[in-house]
């Protein structure tokens, strides 16, 4: 199951969850803003949230992937391009000459209600499900058993729980912001060719 290729990918995977978006930047505001308690509160709604989806795809993909062989295919392209988009994105950001980035609006309430906040991003961005599918369909064979997706999405979710988790930890250290904010050009560089080469990696595989 743990191949040098699945090393790679879980990489990708760990640099898609850690690239700004408004999951990781809204836990970079909240713990900078609101305290580490409240950015940890966010963060684990968040972790919730995208195992509702992750548990969710593995479930739906295990029966897809034994009826239709061709979606598998569909959606194991989508995620190349998912990762082709994810690389330009970054490349945008890296380009541009504004250093003073702003990170996300501090979410504030009680400690539940910004946990459900959290919760809520992941339970209603469609770009949640579509991570799942296509990185399932990346990393698994065609015939892959539902007892193989349960244990890529542990080995996949441990690395979220370690992204989101860590940004509550890192933003809630105002020296932390500041050295985000002077190196966070080259963060999306690396973000830029990391994602580009795990997608060109993975089309000429698959073309071959």
């Amino acid at each position: 199951m743990i191949t040098p290729g699945f090393i790679a990918i879980w990489f990708a995977w760990l640099m898609a969850g850690g690239s700004p978006g408004p999951a990781t930047m809204g836990i970079a505001g909240t713990a900078m803003n609101e305290g580490r308690t409240a950015g940890l509160a966010f963060a684990l709604g968040i972790c919730a949230g995208s195992a509702a989806w992750g548990i969710a795809a593995a479930l739906g993909l295990s029966a897809v992937m034994l009826a239709n062989v061709w979606l598998f295919e569909v959606i194991r392209y989508v995620g190349v391009a998912y990762l082709g988009w994810l690389a330009l994105k970054a490349l945008k950001r890296a380009m541009t000459s504004d250093d003073e980035v702003a990170l996300g609006k501090p979410v504030t309430g009680t400690l539940p209600t910004i946990f459900a906040k959290g919760a809520a991003i992941h339970l209603t961005n469609p770009k949640a499900i579509l991570s799942w599918g296509s990185i399932y369909a990346i990393v698994a064979p065609s015939d892959a058993s539902l007892p193989m997706l349960l244990g890529y999405f542990a080995m996949l979710y441990a690395g979220s729980l370690m992204i989101f988790i860590g940004y509550a930890f890192l933003f809630s250290s105002a020296r932390m912001v500041r050295t985000y904010r002077r190196a966070r050009r080259w963060f999306d560089f690396a973000f830029a060719g990391f994602f580009g080469v795990a997608s060109y990696k993975i089309l000429t595989v698959r073309l071959s």
